[in-house]
């Protein structure tokens, strides 16, 4: 299985940037995982209602251009379907019985995702009602990628 997590914005914290590249390390033997960020357009706190749409417009742009056209979309969105960890491993599961064997996970920027990338997505999922810094995201996303992968083949996960 080939995974894409789009994201936007560059990851700077070296902490963060340390725990995804063990997760993908450990995912290599189950999938692989590419990593692609698009430049995050500058936003200060009192932008205009219409300065905020043009923002998530510029960005959606630049992750659409990155989707690969035979893709099975998922975008992280806090109103999306929450799952728990065996029923993402499941919805895996079925993507891959089903033919997808391409998965594009989109994080959007700090105004969220633009209607495009929203209008794109094949599913929406969300890992809770609170709100999480994109960067932070990435992070727990390919931790529960890899505890899917885990959960699948019924091999025990570290605690």
């Amino acid at each position: 299985m080939n995974i894409t997590i789009l994201s936007v914005g560059k990851l700077k914290e070296k902490y963060l940037i340390q725990g995804i590249d063990e997760y993908v390390k450990r995912l290599n033997p189950y999938a692989k995982v590419t990593i692609t960020e698009v430049p995050d357009e500058k936003a200060p706190e009192n932008l205009s209602e219409a300065d905020k749409l043009e923002v998530k417009q510029k960005e959606g742009q630049r992750l659409l251009n990155k989707i690969n056209k035979d893709s099975y979309v998922i975008t992280l969105e806090i109103e999306g379907k929450q799952l728990t960890s065996d029923k993402l491993a499941k919805k895996f599961d079925d993507l891959a019985t089903y033919g997808n064997s391409h998965i594009t996970f989109i994080i959007g920027g700090s105004l969220g995702l633009s209607e495009a990338v929203l209008s794109r997505s094949d599913f929406a999922l969300s890992f809770s009602k609170l709100t999480f810094p994109h960067q932070l995201m990435r992070l727990m996303l390919v931790e529960q990628v890899y505890r899917s992968f885990k959960i699948l083949r019924g091999e025990p996960y570290h605690k």
